[in-house]
């Protein structure tokens, strides 16, 4: 009985996150910039940046692996982090607010366009985590 409910939380869980929206907004720069200025604006928040995947890079290296000759992005990279002030405060209202963590950071670049953008998150508790990224791409615009 309770593995039959963990599973139905976990495929609602699933089917919302499938469901998020995201935000993005225009960086007035280079790829290059975008990153660097992402990467201290997380680090001033004093997060530790867990992992950078090179998405851009990666699509465009398997494309003709795949059958496609689309090039989608020029450059795009996440950036994946944590922080265990916000991630404590959502999960003690909610255990399961972990299927959210890490939260992350793009930057990608289609034909010279820059932008910087994250996932939204749910109301509630939740908020906490968009403000938190709401916040380093203020930072990162600056």
């Amino acid at each position: 009985m309770k593995q039959t409910v963990f599973a139905a939380i976990f495929g609602m869980m699933a089917v919302s996150a499938m469901a998020q929206e995201v935000v993005t907004t225009p960086f007035n720069g280079s790829f290059e910039d975008a990153t660097f200025a992402v990467e201290n604006a997380i680090v001033g928040e004093g997060l530790v940046i867990d992992f950078t995947s090179h998405v851009g890079e990666m699509l465009n290296r398997t494309g003709a692996d795949v059958g496609s000759d689309v090039k989608i992005f020029d450059a795009a990279d996440i950036f994946l982090f944590c922080s265990a002030q916000v991630s404590r405060e959502v999960m003690e209202v909610n255990p399961m607010n972990i299927a959210h963590c890490p939260y992350s950071i793009f930057v990608a670049d289609q034909g010279g366009e820059v932008v910087i953008g994250h996932r939204t998150y749910p109301q509630g508790e939740m908020q906490k985590v968009q403000a938190l990224l709401d916040g380093i791409v203020q930072s990162a615009l600056e």
